[in-house]
């Protein structure tokens, strides 16, 4: 099977995105497939990847919201570049523009999308929670749930992470959502990496002793993370508990991130860290993984921080919330700073009492190459016979 990924958020500083196709390139080459990326770049040109795979960049424009990716703006040269390929299968990865341009591509080949967003819970639910109903909100914003009903009309799978999303995308009225949880790269991330002077050190930089509780926040620092959330619980939670909180990521969010900080010397910024290996190391010395984000499709981080034997602290909401249910973990109510720091107390409690804490032996995780494995074969149902040709 030749598919063909046209992915608008694959971009060379992209965080789960890029993650996630990287490693659909080498699951593809693995299991005999040719898998074939079209992204938005700065310039036109082929990236060569193993075993035949690549990245096509068509030249595009900044995405003005966040400059480290673009959105395809020629549609003439999209569908040329899709017509080269000569593709088996089509995958579009926003459910924004691009997705309505590759469900109007006349090319035969049948074709998914895959649910990398969720828009509404990101902005929509954010903004508006706080002062309407749910359904207020869905009915303000019924023009993206006919758009979405649209692109479910076009495609053959509307492929999502999580039971949460699909449940709501479901309810919205799609008809080809598919289940297919993602997972972690296989062989990163491990409980057996725990390193006990690196969580050490750590914690002295967040000015503790080595009995505190030491939390990790992982992520992008965007809005929709809840980054000074996440700081405002600690910092309460920490007129109770010794408990301290280390941030690793990057983005255009961490000024805000800084000044909500202020002076707590218990909440700390990491240096970027680009190398999976170190941030395999980094997760697996810290006690829990705190998240603040509802809007997750999936969220690799929670799969990851799993993967490495650490407890969830997260929202009731989103692919977050899935995963800590499934494991066991705290949850609290979403954008909720009070509530979370409760969470993060209950923890620390469990923790000191013996109770809660990293776990010393977890069950194999669902990795990368079971979710390929599975989607691939979906792929190749639907390709023959090729119902479209039909």
């Amino acid at each position: 099977m030749k598919l063909v990924d046209v992915c608008a958020f694959y971009a060379p500083k992209g965080g789960g995105v890029r993650t996630y196709v990287d490693r659909k390139l080498k699951a593809g080459a693995a299991l005999g497939h040719e898998v074939v990326v079209i992204a938005p770049g700065e310039r036109d040109h082929v990236e060569e990847r193993e075993a035949g795979a690549k990245i096509v960049w068509l030249k595009s424009t900044v995405f003005p919201l966040d400059f480290n990716y673009r959105y395809f703006n020629d549609t003439e040269a999209l569908y040329a570049a899709l017509d080269r390929e000569e593709p088996d299968f089509v995958e579009a990865s926003s459910p924004w523009r691009s997705a309505s341009t590759i469900a109007d591509w006349p090319g035969t080949a049948p074709r998914a999308l895959i649910m990398h967003a969720d828009p509404l819970s990101a902005y929509a639910y954010r903004w508006l929670d706080p002062v309407a109903t749910r359904p207020t909100i869905d009915k303000a914003f019924d023009r993206y749930w006919r758009h979405l009903r649209k692109l479910d009309e076009s495609y053959d799978m509307i492929v999502s992470a999580s039971p949460g999303l699909s449940a709501r995308l479901t309810a919205g009225g799609l008809e080809h959502v598919v289940t297919n949880p993602m997972g972690v790269d296989p062989g990163v991330f491990s409980p057996t990496l725990r390193d006990l002077r690196l969580r050490k050190g750590m914690l002295e930089l967040c000015e503790l002793p080595e009995d505190a509780t030491l939390l990790l926040g992982v992520g992008r620092f965007a809005p929709e993370k809840r980054w000074p959330m996440l700081v405002d619980a600690v910092t309460a939670a920490g007129n109770q508990k010794a408990v301290g909180l280390v941030l690793a990521g990057q983005g255009r969010d961490k000024r805000n991130i800084e000044r909500r900080i202020a002076g707590n010397p218990h909440v700390r910024i990491l240096a970027p860290i680009g190398d999976r290996g170190e941030l395999a190391r980094v997760m697996a010395s810290a006690d829990a993984l705190f998240h603040g984000c509802e809007a997750e499709t999936f969220c690799m981080v929670a799969a990851e921080a799993c993967a490495s034997g650490l407890p969830l602290i997260a929202p009731d909401e989103g692919g977050a919330a899935d995963q800590a249910r499934a494991s066991n973990g705290w949850i609290y109510e979403s954008a909720n700073a009070a509530a979370a720091a409760e969470a993060v107390v209950e923890y620390c409690t469990g923790r000191e009492a013996g109770v809660a804490g990293p776990l010393a032996e977890i069950p194999a995780p669902r990795t990368m190459d079971d979710h390929f494995r599975e989607l691939f074969a979906s792929y190749e149902r639907l390709i023959s016979p090729n119902r479209r040709a039909a």
